[in-house]
């Protein structure tokens, strides 16, 4: 893969055996391997899918083919998240508070600048870690540099000569505070402007141990920066090779799996029958279906899915967690929306009009409705507990601007929309429901227009958010489409073709 960070970042490693590098660490990818690995597992099908492997003699394989085999789906992994996931950025990886691993580098950090300090101490002052930490500083300098940087890496290495500096600190010549000045200007070059803080603060930073401290942390936040960059400029190149790459191996899976692309199968059968039997009930019935239509058809019901008791379609099961992930966002902003409805239906309209507070209530309701969807919040107590703050809320501002209060009847008639907002039967909760369905429906439809399709009514108020989750949505499906074209066609056309075959 042309993306690979243990190749195209070995300074962010950092070795035990060598001081200076132990002495500080460095910012690391928050996605490490077994992250990817535990995401990957969490998307595996599971057993109840009826796939059955055949007895095979046991064949031994060597540590190497092992760390080949799982080199190469992380990079796989990684790639595929890199390119669907516009807001894909490398991190620095915080250990857990308390953890072996925290105390373990807490430890090492601590002696090496401790001995910095106390070689900073001694009579006549002693440079050799500080060498070392000044040729590290070199390198990420040089690292930052384009090709064209010419006058800045002679002066890097004129100023920062290594030989030079040794030979200064032999014969007590050495200023550390002049070089110290010379990084931190060299920064200020280099850095994005949102690093142009953090650069400031370092040349108020006085004592030698502290500032080198300071000066790696925010080279490893430029480091960072610089990565990132990288990623996104490789971002469209990227998606061709990795589209090419997934086709590749999953053509060799279905090869070797006659029946694997069963349950994708299903899924776009269904997804016909569905528009058919829509087809059938509208008085403008055509009769027959684009291949298009029910493609995207089915990419809209994967935001409905059971995915506890119905299996994930083959060629969408790399995307199942980021799907259920959608799928929980979707039935939040239904719910967001329908309450935002019922509210302004069921105020007077001076109220529903007053934009500021409509958008405090608006993120008022998101905090109370956080983590509805998941197994472990009951959707119910969370309204019940909505009702109680909202017209809490609506009364408070009705007697600040001197308005007439809600009686009894009409707080207790708002309460009870709000505690069966998430009803099936709920007209308000079904219309918002099925337009925001409307909506990604002709957002993916629209994909390769310039301008976006026309929000239907009652969905202003969840517009902004409505128009985040459209754009993830579209790239995951999008993406998808360009690696399984071959498999979709070749499936398209025998469910459209037996369909019109039918008498």
């Amino acid at each position: 893969m042309p993306f690979e960070p243990d190749k195209s970042q070995p300074k962010e490693e950092s070795s035990s055996d060598e001081p200076g590098r132990a002495g500080r660490g460095g910012a690391t990818a928050d996605v490490s391997e077994e992250s990817v690995r535990k995401r990957i597992r969490q998307s595996t099908p599971s057993p109840h899918r009826g796939i059955t492997p055949q007895a095979s003699p046991p064949r031994f394989v060597s540590v190497e083919e092992l760390m080949d085999a799982a080199k190469g789906v992380t990079n796989m992994a990684l790639a595929h998240e890199i390119v669907v996931n516009g807001g894909f950025q490398i991190k620095p990886m915080e250990l857990p508070q308390g953890s072996l691993e925290r105390t373990v580098r807490d430890i090492v950090h601590k002696a090496f600048w401790d001995s910095l300090e106390a070689q900073f101490g001694e009579e006549p002052p002693v440079y050799d870690h500080a060498i070392i930490l000044l040729g590290e500083i070199k390198e990420a300098l040089i690292s930052f540099l384009l090709p064209g940087h010419t006058r800045l890496r002679d002066q890097i290495n004129e100023v920062l000569d290594l030989d030079l500096i040794k030979q200064e600190a032999e014969n007590r010549a050495l200023d550390i505070p002049k070089l110290a000045n010379f990084t931190i200007g060299m920064m200020g070059t280099l850095c994005a402007p949102a690093r142009d803080e953090e650069v400031k603060k370092l040349r108020d930073i006085k004592e030698p141990v502290p500032l080198f401290r300071a000066i790696f942390s925010v080279l490893d936040l430029m480091k960072l920066d610089m990565a990132n960059f990288a990623i996104s400029s490789i971002r469209p190149h990227l998606m061709q090779q990795s589209v090419e790459y997934e086709r590749k191996k999953f053509q060799d899976f279905f090869e070797k799996q006659p029946n694997s692309l069963e349950f994708v199968t299903c899924w776009l059968q269904e997804s016909a029958d569905d528009l058919l039997a829509k087809d059938a009930a509208s008085a403008a019935s055509s009769g027959s279906l684009c291949p298009i239509s029910v493609l995207n058809h089915a990419y809209i019901r994967l935001l409905t899915w059971d995915h506890e008791r119905k299996p994930f379609p083959e060629t969408v099961v790399m995307d199942q967690i980021r799907f259920q992930e959608m799928k929980l966002e979707v039935t939040q902003l239904t719910l967001l929306g329908t309450l935002l409805l019922v509210l302004q239906n069921s105020t007077s309209p001076g109220l529903s009009s007053h934009a500021a507070f409509m958008d405090r209530m608006k993120g008022l309701i998101r905090v109370l409705l956080e983590g509805v969807g998941t197994p472990s919040v009951n959707t119910e107590e969370a309204l019940a507990a909505a009702s109680e703050k909202i017209c809490l809320e609506v009364s408070g501002y009705l007697s600040q601007h001197g308005a007439t209060p809600f009686t009894t009847e009409r707080e207790e008639s708002l309460k009870g929309q709000i505690r069966t907002a998430s009803s099936p039967s709920n007209q308000i909760y079904r219309l918002i429901d099925s337009r925001i369905q409307t909506y990604l429906l002709n957002y993916l439809s629209a994909a390769n227009q310039r301008s976006a399709p026309v929000l239907p009514g009652g969905l202003s108020q969840i517009q902004k958010e409505l128009e985040e989750m459209a754009v993830k949505f579209v790239r995951l499906v999008n993406y998808n489409k360009m690696v399984f074209s071959p498999q979709y066609d070749l499936i398209l056309s025998r469910i459209l073709n037996k369909q019109e075959a039918r008498p």
